[in-house]
């Protein structure tokens, strides 16, 4: 069997793109998953054995995160070697300063026991998913731009896209959980 490549992009033989042809990957997950089943080598060597699982291994957490254009860019950045860490901080965009301090204060204020701030809280809610999906149609862009380029440059303008969508999203979650818990 040889030694199995473990990045991703080289193990499902497909090119280093941000933008993927989920068909495709499909349908190359499902040649793997025959070509690797464990069954398939029951009586093969060990050494066999384990290459067939490890194969399993590398070919579901490949999958898992080439479907999913968020997991494929981060996995992208991680691979070209940007630190992707900063991503779950709690630094607030500079743009959306004003929307979270508004935020806050209509969370304190539901926590508080003040129902008024419920509605509030969802036109906020609403607001959020709207820049989320703002944030994901100029993701879409980008990851066209870097196939395109292949320009780092590109690159690091996708990381901080992350970043932005990775902290909105953190807020439409906080928001809800409130909203499910004021409402219990």
């Amino acid at each position: 069997m040889g030694v199995l490549p473990s990045n991703y992009y080289d193990f499902f033989g497909i090119e280093h793109r941000l933008d993927l042809d989920l068909r495709d990957l499909e349908r190359r997950f499902y040649a793997l998953s025959r070509q690797y089943h464990p069954d398939r080598f029951t009586l093969k060597s060990a050494e066999e054995q384990q290459t067939a699982l490890d194969a399993t291994a590398i070919l579901n957490d490949g999958y898992r995160t080439l479907r999913d254009p968020l997991a494929r860019a981060e996995y992208l950045l991680k691979e070209n070697g940007f630190d992707i860490g900063e991503q779950g901080s709690k630094n607030v965009p500079p743009e959306l300063l004003e929307e979270v301090f508004e935020l806050n204060m209509a969370l304190e204020e539901l926590r508080a026991g003040d129902e008024s701030a419920r509605a509030g809280l969802e036109e906020a809610r609403a607001k959020f998913i709207a820049m989320r999906d703002g944030i994901d149609a100029e993701l879409k862009a980008k990851f066209a731009e870097y196939d395109g380029s292949r320009d780092r440059k590109v690159l690091a303008e996708v990381r901080g896209i992350l970043n932005r969508r990775r902290y909105v999203w953190n807020l439409v979650n906080e928001v809800e959980k409130e909203l499910a818990g004021a409402a219990a």
